[in-house]
């Protein structure tokens, strides 16, 4: 089973950044568009885990303790950079709460022999991919530059769009409540389904 830990996206904003999805598509036909029933905000990422491990997950997550986080949508971005570019995604603005879950997150996990992140914890919305190498488990994180990178036509006719307009804004939300999910990767793209929730209460 490939899980991951993540927070949802309420209905209104998952529509706004949909439609937005909607006018730009056409200008980077050749990436792969992430499906907006599929939005989430990454926590963790775990791999592959065993049916057999997942009492011990379910209990090592409902032992956080953590405040709900408020989170903004807005501008958009290049990973690893604008030249090289692998995906294209949403930003994200978050108060204290949102790294201070992923750590306590990643605590939890650490104690299960789940390898810590290595990475600072940096949210983002993945809105689309165009080739980029995979996560070292598999898994579809941020990817980082490296040497021998070259540049990549894929995002540039979106790039050139985007770059003279403002910042589109597509809303904030209070999470209550962060879920495991498993991935399951089909031809038609992965699919996620929850298979736990988890309070964040004050």
């Amino acid at each position: 089973m490939r899980l991951f830990v993540a927070l949802d996206i309420d209905f209104a904003v998952r529509e706004r950044i949909a439609g937005f999805m909607a006018e730009v598509q056409k200008l980077a036909p050749e990436a792969r568009w992430v499906k907006p029933e599929s939005f989430h905000i990454t926590l963790k990422f775990l791999g592959e885990e065993s049916p057999e491990r997942m009492q011990e997950i379910k209990r090592a997550l409902g032992g956080v303790r953590s405040l709900p986080t408020t989170i903004s949508f807005g501008g958009t971005g290049f990973f690893p950079n604008p030249r090289a570019a692998r995906v294209f995604w949403v930003g994200i603005t978050a108060d204290a709460q949102l790294p201070l879950l992923a750590s306590k997150v990643d605590e939890a996990l650490r104690k299960l022999n789940i390898p810590a992140e290595t990475q600072p914890f940096t949210p983002h919305l993945t809105l689309a991919r165009g080739g980029e190498r995979r996560h070292p488990r598999g898994g579809s994180g941020r990817p980082q530059w490296r040497p021998g990178d070259k540049p990549r036509d894929t995002f540039r006719r979106l790039q050139e769009s985007l770059a003279p307009q403002p910042p589109p804004d597509f809303g904030t939300i209070t999470a209550t409540e962060f879920f495991l999910y498993e991935s399951k990767l089909l031809p038609s793209g992965a699919q996620y389904t929850r298979l736990a929730s988890f309070p964040l209460s004050s």
